[in-house]
């Protein structure tokens, strides 16, 4: 019994990373009860470093609902960098906050930005930001 339940969870270890998928970003609510990433400003440092400069949108209720997060993941929803937001937003609409010292590996051309609140957590319209354009911005 022991030797089955360990089987089991090898396998699900092995088998979630085999059969991640990517990133929907055809799927989302656009009701402000969620966080949505309104526009991002991505640029690359000399030293390769990547900085985003992200705004989002949410319907700030004080502590109790607020859009705590964003973050940065690469097309199959491998996260690269996160930013924690401390504090609800509720009369700065839409709010920009920026995330720096985020490494990208040379190999990905492609990031999405998504925002998460701390009620309903992901959700809402993510971004994607194509990292060939020096000063990559993104605005919808």
């Amino acid at each position: 019994m022991i030797t089955n339940m360990r089987l089991l969870l090898i396998l699900s270890i092995f088998s979630s990373s085999v059969f991640a998928s990517k990133f929907d970003m055809d799927t989302y609510s656009a009701s402000l009860d969620f966080a949505q990433v309104t526009r991002v400003l991505g640029t690359q440092e000399s030293d390769g470093i990547w900085c985003f400069g992200t705004s989002v949108r949410h319907n700030d209720q004080g502590w109790e609902h607020y859009a705590d997060g964003w973050e940065v993941l690469d097309l199959d929803s491998n996260q690269l960098g996160h930013r924690q937001l401390a504090h609800p937003h509720d009369n700065e609409q839409p709010f920009t906050r920026s995330l720096c010292n985020t490494v990208i590996p040379s190999e990905i051309s492609k990031v999405i930005i998504r925002a998460k609140c701390n009620k309903h957590g992901f959700g809402g319209k993510a971004i994607i930001v194509d990292l060939h354009d020096a000063h990559a911005e993104v605005t919808q």
